[in-house]
């Protein structure tokens, strides 16, 4: 259940206005139509701050990707968008809405700095053209890139404990992942490779003289297999953190959780081929699935007590330290319980209006 941030709310000073928020929509409704169609699926008094996080997270990838493979000009971007987070934590945003609306969020929510400068530090990363050798380091670099964004999305929904955190953790790394097993061609066409390294070399494949010429082969095929194999043992860790949000989030988070997972079983359904073709999950199959998914939303896991990715604790330990404590004498004593109450009537009162249209 979330914490209460009142202590942070008490001194919050507002920057962002509603045409802020808007522009934000716009701009994820052009440029991130998957997470904008998903964040409908969340109770209106996360959606706003969700898409505001959102919003920053897509101007800053899309920055680094303008200025192409240039050194300089990389580094230039990293600087601006540096700048601009030590602006918003100074609570002198830029004149910008995505900026003025995360300033907002990151006092409302106690977002920690750390969080999203460490989403820069994995954008860095892909500047640099890193490889991997092995897991390890494919978990730190989707920590930076994926893992962030769940532990941004928790600290938003109150699931702040050190469980609930690192499986949101789990949950951002895995997708991460999936995203790694669906472009393994794509990246090797632009000369990249994000599979562990270690493993291509035991598959009998030589990195560099593959990258030559990437082409489909059963050995290549048996690291993807091997790399899907690890995103769904960390998807299942994270139901648990699922079945610990708030009610009303739980749908979409899981929803988000399922269809990304999708993505590896339409790559194992086209023979593990991700290089030859990218694996996209047909519509109609989106539709067939969301029925089930929606339905799953209460979720139980055998994974509960399952300690953090080594390579995630960094970010777990952030959003934990970050998170304000309910004053103990507060007239709402029992702020937990209270919280759920709460959460119980807003089902509720939404259920009701949701009768009342149709």
């Amino acid at each position: 259940m979330p914490q209460l941030l009142s202590s942070q709310n008490d001194r919050k000073t507002t920057h962002a206005t509603a045409a802020d928020i808007a522009a934000c929509r716009d701009l994820l409704r052009c440029g991130s139509r998957s997470f904008y169609a998903a964040s409908f699926l969340l109770p209106q008094r996360f959606r706003d701050p969700a898409i505001a996080l959102y919003a920053f997270c897509r101007i800053a990838d899309d920055a680094i990707d303008c200025v192409g493979d240039d050194p300089r000009l990389q580094a230039e971007a990293l600087e601006m968008l540096h700048d601009r987070l030590d602006r918003i934590y100074a609570g002198q945003p830029i004149d910008d809405p995505a900026d003025r609306a995360l300033a907002d969020v990151v006092v409302e929510f106690a977002m920690p700095k750390r969080l999203l400068g460490a989403l820069l530090e994995g954008f860095e990363w892909d500047a640099e053209g890193r490889r991997y050798e092995d897991l390890s380091g494919i978990y730190d670099y989707s920590a930076r890139v994926a893992g962030t964004v769940g532990a941004m999305m928790a600290a938003l929904m109150g699931a702040r404990s050190e469980e609930l955190v690192a499986r949101a953790c789990d949950l951002g790394v895995a997708m991460q992942i999936t995203n790694i097993c669906r472009d393994v061609g794509e990246d090797a066409r632009n000369g990249r490779i994000y599979l562990p390294l270690s493993w291509v070399r035991e598959a009998g494949i030589d990195p560099d003289e593959w990258l030559k010429d990437p082409v489909f082969n059963e050995a290549i095929a048996s690291v993807i297999q091997r790399l899907l194999q690890t995103a769904d043992t960390l998807y299942q860790r994270s139901d648990a953190g699922i079945a610990g949000l708030p009610m009303g989030c739980r749908a979409g988070i899981n929803a988000a959780r399922y269809l990304y997972s999708e993505i590896g079983r339409q790559v194992e359904r086209q023979g593990l081929d991700s290089i030859s073709r990218r694996a996209v999950v047909p519509a109609p199959r989106k539709w067939q699935l969301l029925g089930p998914i929606l339905g799953k939303a209460i979720l139980t896991s055998r994974y509960v007590a399952a300690p953090a990715l080594e390579e995630t604790r960094f970010l777990v330990d952030a959003v934990v330290a970050a998170t304000p404590q309910p004053e103990k004498n507060s007239a709402l004593g029992g702020g937990n319980r209270v919280m759920w109450v709460l959460e119980l009537f807003e089902q509720l009162e939404e259920r009701e209006r949701a009768v009342g249209l149709r």
